[in-house]
């Protein structure tokens, strides 16, 4: 796995209101407007934080007539989960180890 798009992934999710978009997106796909309907942001606004997750590969973004739907792109969202399951396992099994020393130093 390639740390550029891990890079990307985790500089657009830095943001809260992009949190909140692919918070509400993991619910489905949602339209501009919808996606903007709970954030006090101007529309050129929202369009800028989706063209970023886009840009990341977070989010797909199509015109259906003259509304644009956006949906969640769930690779992205895997690799991100699975170098975050890596690491989260690598800290678990130093912490498991510094116990087991530790009990064993008081021994």
């Amino acid at each position: 796995m390639s740390s550029m798009p891990l890079v990307s992934t985790f500089a657009a999710l830095a943001d809260p209101t992009r949190q909140s978009i692919v918070a509400q997106l993991s619910q489905g796909e949602a339209t501009m407007g919808e996606l903007s309907a709970p954030h006090a942001i101007s529309p050129p606004a929202m369009t800028k934080h989706v063209g970023v997750l886009v840009d990341a590969g977070l989010v797909r973004r199509r015109k259906v007539g003259r509304t644009v739907v956006c949906s969640l792109q769930p690779a992205a969202i895997s690799e991100a989960q699975a170098w975050l399951a890596d690491l989260a396992s690598y800290w678990n099994s130093t912490v498991d180890r510094l116990e087991q020393l530790l009990a064993e130093e008081k021994q």
